[in-house]
């Protein structure tokens, strides 16, 4: 974020103004500061819980813990980096660079002066945590390294590895000074007993292994289909070693003996991730069967189910006074209170699974490391509740405006299109029936129904008017990707992972064609401005054209080096212009079937239409001015000649390709559409929300036109 405001001060400051709370100080005494929007998003009322999202990683996020005096957060990524935060600004304090493959974990050392981090390179890497700097590597491993932990002194480091070993290392030497070799598969996690004098090592063989540190000699073998991912934890005084379980269960261990001493019962489903409260009289356990539960240590009774979770629960931790449970589902944690069961707060704010949550020391901070690439802190002290806006509960994958204007279709993965007023940006329909996510949503030329393409295998028809269901088209045998009216609206063709194209009678819902020829997934079709033809973009590499009127495949455009995710007819039909995986642009002619210019892209285009007169490509990278005709050839790199409207690159709203609003992580695009004037944004993103920003093109500053 720093860096953000550094580069583009202004534009966060009304991005600032604009996406903050409703009711904040800021809002209410800043906004009219921006007379040029016209039509402001919906925005919760009050703060959240969430104090900063940390932005800086190129990659999934694995995990993230708090250094012994909660002052900073270590972050390990697949970016092959850990990054180091300070936890009072939220600003990036280090980047520890050296791994030459994908870091899992990074840990303090108990004084918080050292990290350790273990990576695919199979090294771990030591680093002087004030400076960043590193200060050794630990080479020994033949295969990957899952984890690294420290021992409670600090003079010891156990790590995991793919090679089925364990290993030991001197602090103060970096030499090995331990193989602990016992295990038939990889070993995913190693955790010493709070005196030391025990290491607990997970692995794939479904055993945990209790070793000496002193000695290196295995000193207990306990099997019985054990969850190695989140592997063993020791209670607190070290007498007691819990094991989750695929058995549905949680097994109790005796460090002493080695024998089982319990087995907690309940779960319906796999155990995934269990912790003992800090006094150690409760066991918390994470499952499949979508709960957590609480357990008495002494008894092995079983005293609550925490329920609320709609997924797999895969990580559970106490807080450091015991009175705090926050479990980890999917891209959502929640807190429970241990002394009633019940529901203290739900974290929402990544886009992608969570892979990890930790207490600060204090236990007045969480810290979520998650899939999307950032790590969040919350504020755990706080029951605040933000306000529950209406729209979708899952990511949003398309949004297209009505041919007059006056409404949007969502479709997402929430199983459901909604339909939104433009006036107002207020939803105004919700269209349910689909079973499984809804890929994409299209209007009918005149604006009556809407056609939507789900991984149900069907294409389902709306009343627009009512919002009733008209038809239920069936026939693909496997996910449906896109489904499109002819221009006329006589026709739908709909596009399938079955490899085929289907066309259907819109006014009947029955099948009138199958397009088969491609030989894998199609990702799109699209038809013809005069209708007489299709054009498919396919996993084959390839764009196909089919003739309407007998079925018949007219002509195949290759050219590309992988999957062709969009082909678009030009408003006269004389180009085709196709977006692949292979980070190209290709226009082609209908005519002879031949690439007639090749633009090469920086990312894969995921937005790809022609303007009104045929004279620019609308992209996501930006719109481009077309120089090529059916007469003219050439290679080109991706240009930025652009127009005056409205455009969404990123987490930024442009206006002739500058920077004009910030959008804040939960406002960032996983699809946008501008209406035809070019003044009404319409945003969907990956947490379910659908936004609306209406723009005064005339009362920007002079800098933007």
């Amino acid at each position: 974020m720093r860096s953000i405001i550094e580069m583009a001060p202004l534009q966060v400051y009304y991005s600032g103004l604009l996406f903050t709370p409703g009711s904040s100080l800021i809002r209410v005494g800043y906004f009219k500061t921006i007379p040029w929007i016209t039509m402001e998003p919906k925005v919760a009322d009050v703060w959240s819980s969430l104090i900063q999202t940390l932005e800086g990683h190129t990659r999934e996020v694995k995990s993230a813990v708090f250094s012994p005096d909660g002052k900073l957060v270590a972050s390990a990524s697949w970016d092959k980096t850990v990054r180091l935060w300070d936890t009072s600004t939220g600003n990036q304090s280090g980047v520890l660079k050296g791994h030459t493959r994908w870091v899992n974990s990074a840990v303090f050392s108990p004084n918080g002066k050292l990290i350790a981090s273990a990576s695919w390179d199979t090294t771990v890497r030591l680093w002087d945590a004030s400076t960043g700097k590193q200060c050794g590597v630990l080479e020994g491993h033949t295969d990957f390294v899952y984890s690294a932990v420290f021992s409670p002194n600090g003079k010891l480091v156990a790590s995991a590895s793919a090679d089925n070993t364990v290993r030991l290392w001197d602090i103060s030497t970096g030499k090995q000074c331990g193989l602990l070799e016992g295990h038939t598969h990889y070993v995913t996690s190693a955790v010493f007993s709070l005196d030391g004098k025990l290491v607990a090592s997970g692995s794939w063989d479904t055993t945990v292994r209790l070793w000496d540190t002193a000695t290196g000699k295995q000193c207990g073998v306990l099997e019985g289909r054990i969850m190695t991912f989140n592997s063993a934890v020791f209670s607190p005084d070290g007498k007691l070693l819990a094991l989750p379980s695929q058995g549905n269960t949680v097994r109790l261990w005796d460090t002493s003996t080695g024998r089982q001493s319990g087995v907690l019962k309940g779960h319906t489903n796999w155990v995934t991730s269990a912790a003992f409260s800090p006094d150690g009289k409760l066991v918390a356990s994470a499952s499949s069967d979508d709960t957590v539960r609480l357990w008495n240590t002494s008894t092995g009774k079983q005293c609550g189910v925490l329920g609320g979770h709609t997924e797999l629960v895969k990580w559970v931790v106490f807080s450091p006074d015991g009175k705090l449970v926050a479990s980890v589902s999917d891209d959502k944690v929640r807190l429970w209170d241990t002394s009633t069961g019940k529901q203290y707060g739900v974290l929402k704010g990544h886009s992608d699974s969570v892979n990890s949550a930790l207490f600060s020391p204090d236990g007045k901070l969480l810290a979520c490391a998650s899939e999307d690439k950032t790590v969040t802190l919350w504020d755990t002290s706080t029951r605040k509740k933000s306000g529950v806006l209406k729209g979708h509960t899952s990511f949003v994958c398309s949004a297209v405006f009505s041919p007059d204007g006056k409404l949007v279709a969502s479709a997402s993965r929430d199983n459901t299109v909604r339909l939104w007023d433009t006036s107002t940006g207020e939803e105004c329909g919700v269209l349910e029936g689909h079973t499984f996510w809804v890929n994409s949503a299209m209007f009918s030329p005149n604006g009556k129904l809407v056609a939507s393409a789900s991984w149900d295998h069907t294409v389902r028809l709306w009343d627009t008017s009512t919002g009733k269901e008209d038809g239920v088209l069936q026939g693909h045998l496997r996910d449906v990707n896109s489904a499109v009216f002819s221009p006329d609206g006589k026709l739908i063709a709909s596009a399938s992972f079955d490899k085929t194209i289907r066309l259907w009678d819109a006014s009947t819902g029955k099948q009138c064609g199958v397009l088969e020829g491609h030989t894998d997934y199609v990702f799109s079709a699209v038809f013809s401005p005069d209708g007489k033809l299709v054009a498919s973009a396919s996993a084959d590499n390839t764009v196909r054209l089919w003739d309407t009127s007998t079925g018949n495949q007219s002509g195949v455009l290759k050219g590309h080096t992988r999957w062709v995710n969009s082909a678009v007819f030009s408003p006269d039909g004389k180009l085709v212009a196709s977006a692949s995986w292979d980070n190209t642009i290709r226009l082609w002619d209908t005519r002879n079937k031949t690439t007639i210019e090749t633009i090469k892209t920086h990312a894969i285009t995921n937005i790809l239409k022609f303007s009104i007169d045929g004279t620019h490509l609308h992209t996501s990278h930006g719109i481009l001015q077309l120089k090529s005709s059916p007469h003219t050839g050439g290679n080109r790199e991706l240009p930025h000649t652009l127009t005056h409207s409205l455009y969404v690159i990123d987490q930024w709203i442009t206006c002739n390709m500058k920077k004009l609003l910030w959008l804040p992580v939960d406002y960032r695009p996983t699809c946008s559409a501008v209406n035809d004037t070019g003044t009404l944004i319409v945003i969907g993103s990956d947490s379910g929300r659908v936004t609306f920003i209406s723009i005064d093109l005339t009362a920007l500053p002079a800098a933007y036109l």
